[in-house]
């Protein structure tokens, strides 16, 4: 009997529950939550099968920019596409990936000039990694053979080997620690919890004196620090305090070691600028960029870097100086059009003013939760907030892992037309740049009603002692 794949009436949940694995998923529980099968979209919502509207306010993973089914977006890939969808960059050049490369570097900080393409976020920061590593090998004068880096605690940079190797989130990364290179971790420069001894403050200055004393005591054979700049994304919305990205660049000067800035989740107007570190006046040696780099359209990496870097790389093809590293749908050419299109979109919408407004009213919306009996935080830097729900609010004792706290308040704003997406506890709002204001709001009355809901709901499992 022939199937067709793409009928209308196929069975599609079951298809899900038997052919697919999600990623980051209980898959045991997912089979028997019905989650919304997606089939279409409308501005910045999406429509399911059964033709449910959901409002996207974590920005589809935190990559979408300007809405989905954009019409100038959706044009440019289709002109793209009527030319060439792809052909590689090993051997060959493509007019996309060439014009967007020259517009990223228009727009970063002064001092990055080059654009090596890739095809993830993980990818990003794993090209940095090896290029510094590299770099240190094959600079002149005085090549040196570093192969430590230098990463700060909680950290996540993706899923491969190497980045696994730099983050710090042990839910993540334990699993595969024997398969990992040795690295050093600073503390994270946060202070909700604090060691014994510390007070917030002396917490905080220990660890811009920490990072400080890591890369004195290790510099010669340290390749690069690796860090996410202003807010750790996927530890919890992690935001650090201003002037420490500045502080570790000012550090790396004068150790003379690489920093290498993931911008992933942080760059393309999600903090207030389009890139992070514009805010602090860095300009790293190595700026990893992906998610919102194709307006969210199609997997697009891309790490740039200076000429400084570059030039330890060139030399006669016999030399061996070459970069081996490269992927197969490197500088796609459809994401590249759809790139160059969102960039466009930036600049005629004025996106980041409409970011800046959009964060002052989360901000404002969600002041109450501030004095919040269940709320130990709410972290918030531009676009990306974090509500980090407790049981305590005195002694930051959690709720009861088996309660799945985070994913309770998502499935009650699922309820509701709205997608959020927890971290353990921590509930992420994320919408994106371009959102008007009205639905801004709407996801933050959403989240609090929500919170409050699976909140007292827990409370009361809690005294009737299934916990």
């Amino acid at each position: 009997m022939t199937v067709d794949f793409l009928a209308a009436d196929a069975p599609l949940r079951d298809w899900d529950n038997h052919c697919l694995w999600h990623p980051f998923t209980p898959m045991s529980a997912w089979v028997t939550e019905q989650a919304p099968i997606i089939s279409g979209s409308d501005g910045f919502q999406l429509i399911d099968t059964a033709g449910h509207r959901y409002l996207d306010g974590i920005s589809s993973l935190w990559c979408n920019v300007h809405g989905h089914h954009v019409p100038e977006i959706d044009q440019a890939v289709r002109e793209q596409l009527d030319r060439v969808a792809h052909s590689t960059l090993l051997g060959l050049a493509s007019e996309p990936s060439i014009r967007l490369a020259k517009a990223l570097l228009d727009r970063a900080p002064a001092g990055l000039s080059r654009v090596f393409y890739s095809d993830s976020g993980a990818t990003t920061v794993e090209v940095a990694l090896k290029m510094a590593y590299q770099y240190h090998r094959q600079k002149s004068p005085a090549a040196e053979d570093r192969s430590t880096f230098l990463c700060i605690g909680n950290a996540y940079h993706g899923d491969t080997l190497g980045t696994v190797s730099v983050g710090g989130i042990d839910l993540f990364h334990r699993c595969y620690r024997h398969l990992l290179f040795q690295t050093l971790t600073a503390p994270s420069p946060v202070a909700l919890r604090v060691p014994a001894g510390h007070t917030q403050d002396s917490w905080l200055q220990h660890c811009f004196d920490e990072v400080e004393r890591l890369l004195q005591l290790h510099h010669q054979n340290l390749a690069a620090v690796v860090m996410e700049p202003l807010v750790q994304g996927a530890a919890g919305i992690l935001v650090h305090p201003t002037g420490y990205l500045q502080h570790v660049r000012r550090l790396c000067d004068k150790y003379d070691v690489l920093l290498i800035v993931d911008e992933v989740a942080t760059g393309f107007g999600r903090t207030g600028s389009l890139f992070a570190c514009e805010q602090e006046q860095v300009c790293p040696d190595f700026l990893c960029l992906a998610k919102g780099i194709s307006g969210g359209y199609l997997p697009l990496g891309a790490t740039l870097t200076t000429e400084r870097i570059y030039k330890a790389f060139l030399g006669e093809p016999w030399q061996g100086r070459t970069f081996y590293h490269g992927h197969t749908y490197t500088g796609n050419a459809l994401a590249c059009a759809a790139g160059l299109a969102s960039l466009k979109l930036f600049e005629e919408r004025r996106v980041l003013e409409n970011a800046a407004a959009s964060a002052a009213l989360i901000s404002a919306r969600l002041a109450d939760l501030h004095q919040h009996p269940h709320v130990a935080e709410v972290r918030q830097r531009g676009l990306m907030v974090g509500i980090e729900l407790v049981r305590d609010r005195e002694t930051l004792t959690s709720f009861p892992v088996q309660f799945r706290l985070g994913h309770q308040v998502t499935l009650a704003a699922r309820r509701r037309g709205v997608i959020l997406r927890p971290l353990g506890d921590v509930i992420v709002l994320m919408p994106a740049p371009a959102m008007p204001q009205h639905l801004i709001s709407r996801i933050c009355d959403t989240a609090i009603e929500c919170i409050n809901e699976v909140v007292a709901d827990a409370l009361q499992r809690c005294s009737l002692g299934s916990a």
